[in-house]
């Protein structure tokens, strides 16, 4: 089981209903856990699980970047 945090910023981060509409579109995704609003340089941190790191790669590039909005993402497989 691989396990991540994934970062996500948001385009046009002062728009409410756009984030809204992501947050609840990254929860449809298979594989998504959480999905927390955060302040800082990201507007989401999405805790993720996948079978395998290539699965873990297509969530995050065609499932989540392929949402309106989505600008960025970051990576962070988790270790240990």
């Amino acid at each position: 089981m691989v396990k991540a945090l994934v970062l996500v910023r948001v385009g046009s981060s002062e728009t409410l209903n756009l984030m809204k509409t992501v947050k609840e579109e990254i929860c449809k995704v298979k594989g998504v856990k959480e999905v927390y609003g955060v302040f800082g340089r990201y507007d989401f941190a999405v805790i993720v699980e996948t079978k395998t790191t290539e699965e873990l790669g297509n969530l995050v590039t065609d499932s989540i970047r392929g949402i309106a909005g989505v600008v960025y993402t970051e990576t962070l497989v988790i270790g240990f």
